[in-house]
C-alpha cells in the first residue's frame, strides 16, 4: 500500500484557523491527521510540501521509518514547525493502518487499558465573582477536576494592557476562596499561560494557603529547565508542563530533573502517536500521568483519546471550553467521540474512528490571525 498523495487544509473553522491532513493511499484507503501549530498553518503546509516530495510512493505501512526519515533527512533536526508537519502525517498514517487491519488506532499501540477516558474542564471567565459561578457550576455539573485561565484573554484587533505582577494578590485571593466553594475534593489548577517570571510565580503560590492548588500550568516560559528548577526549590505546587514541547529530547531534562508532575503533550505538536508512545514511555520511568493538551479540533481530541486509551499513566485529558465552535465542528467531523459523565468513551470503530467531510472542508478558506497582544503597563510586550 503506497502513499499516492498528501493534501493539507489549513481553514478558517469555528474561532481559529485548524490545519487538517490527508494521507491517501494506492488502496483507496485514507487517513486523517492534524498539525497543532496554532497562528502559523502556512509555514506547516510548506513543510508538508517538502515531506510530499520523498513520501509518495513508500509503504504507508512503516510508520515508524517514514517518522525516522521526517525528522532527521533534511539534517537540521526539529523544531515546532517540522514537528508539527510531521505529527499530521503520523496521525493520518495510524489511522490507514487502522483501517487497513480493521482495528482502532488504540489496538495498534496495544490495546486499550481503559474505557473511558477521564476529562478535566477549564474555566475561561474574567477574575472576579464571574469565575467563582462558573467554577461553581462546573463542580455542580460533577467535574472532579477544575483549571481556571489567565482571565485577561485580550483581542486580537488591538493590544490589551496586562500586568502580571498586579494580578498576583487578586487572583490568590480568588483561588483560594474558590477552594474554600469546592471543598478539598475536587481537583483545581490554573493555567498562566508563561506569563509569569520565577520570582512572580513564587509569589502568587506563597499567598495562597498551602493546598489552594493540585497544579499550576505553565507559569513560566520553559526554553530554561535551569529556570524550573529554581523555581522548583521555591515552592510545592505540582507543575503541568510541557504542551508546546516536540519531542521526546524537549521533554527528556524535565522528566529526568523531577521539574514535570504533569505531562502536557499535545500530540499534534509532538511526532504524533510514534514519539508520544515513546514520551509517556519515559514520563512512566519517573511516576509521570500524561495530561495531553487537546485546544484544536475533534480530530485532535480522537488523536488525544487513542493516545490516552493505550497507556497506562493518564491523569486527565483537556476537554475543549469554545462551545461557539461545535456547530462549525458538526458541519465538517462526522462520526466524533461520544461524551459522557465527564469522560470520554472509547470507540471500537476502526482507525481514529472520526471522518471529515472533505467537500464541505474543500469549500472553507484561510484567514490570517494573530493571537491577541498583551502589553505591560510601560508598553513592553507581555505574553498571551
Amino acid at each position: 500500500m503506497k502513499i499516492t498523495n498528501i493534501k493539507s487544509y489549513p481553514v478558517w473553522l469555528g474561532f481559529r484557523n485548524i490545519c487538517l491532513v490527508k494521507v491517501e493511499t494506492s488502496e483507496g484507503i485514507y487517513g486523517w491527521g492534524e498539525s497543532g501549530l496554532s497562528g502559523r498553518e502556512k509555514a506547516v503546509v510548506g513543510a508538508i510540501e517538502h515531506f510530499k516530495q520523498f513520501l509518495i510512493g513508500q509503504s504507508a505501512l512503516n510508520i515508524g521509518k517514514l517518522w525516522q526519515e521526517m525528522y532527521r533527512s533534511q539534517y537540521f533536526e526539529g523544531g515546532r514547525v517540522l514537528a508539527a508537519a510531521i505529527s499530521a502525517i503520523d496521525i493520518a498514517l495510524h489511522d490507514v493502518l487502522g483501517k487497513k487491519l480493521k482495528v482502532p488506532v488504540y489496538q495498534l499501540l496495544g490495546g486499550k487499558q481503559r474505557d473511558a477516558i477521564p476529562l478535566f474542564a477549564t474555566a475561561t471567565s474574567p477574575y472576579d465573582a464571574r469565575l467563582l459561578d462558573e467554577v461553581a457550576k462546573l463542580a455542580d455539573d460533577g467535574w472532579q477536576v477544575i483549571r481556571t485561565t489567565t482571565g485577561v484573554h485580550g483581542t486580537p484587533d488591538k493590544a490589551t494592557q496586562f500586568c502580571s505582577r498586579q494580578s498576583l494578590a487578586e487572583v490568590a485571593k480568588l483561588m483560594t476562596q474558590i477552594r474554600a466553594d469546592i471543598g478539598e475534593q475536587v481537583v483545581l489548577g490554573i493555567d498562566y499561560h508563561h506569563r509569569l517570571s520565577v520570582p512572580e510565580t513564587a509569589s502568587f503560590c506563597q499567598k495562597m494557603p498551602q493546598g489552594t492548588l493540585d497544579f499550576i500550568e505553565e507559569p513560566i516560559r520553559a526554553e530554561s529547565p535551569e529556570s524550573y528548577q529554581t523555581l522548583r526549590q521555591m515552592i510545592d505546587v505540582p507543575f503541568a508542563i510541557g504542551e508546546e514541547f516536540t519531542s521526546k529530547w524537549d521533554f527528556a531534562p524535565f522528566i529526568n530533573q523531577g521539574l514535570a508532575d504533569f505531562a502536557r503533550i499535545d500530540i499534534c505538536n509532538a511526532g504524533g502517536f510514534t514519539e508520544a508512545m515513546k514520551i509517556a514511555a519515559l514520563c512512566e520511568s519517573k511516576y509521570i500521568d500524561m495530561m495531553p493538551h487537546n485546544p484544536l479540533s475533534p480530530l485532535c481530541t480522537a488523536a488525544s483519546a487513542h493516545f490516552c486509551a493505550a497507556i497506562n499513566n493518564v491523569a486527565w485529558l483537556e476537554w475543549l471550553p469554545y462551545k461557539q465552535a461545535q456547530d462549525a465542528f458538526d458541519s465538517v467531523f462526522e462520526h466524533t467521540l461520544q461524551h459522557s459523565n465527564n469522560a470520554l468513551v472509547i470507540s471500537d470503530c476502526h482507525g481514529l474512528g472520526i471522518d471529515i467531510n472533505e467537500n464541505k472542508l474543500s469549500k472553507l478558506s484561510f484567514n490570517y490571525w494573530e493571537p491577541p497582544r498583551l502589553i505591560k503597563p510601560d508598553g513592553s510586550y507581555q505574553n498571551w
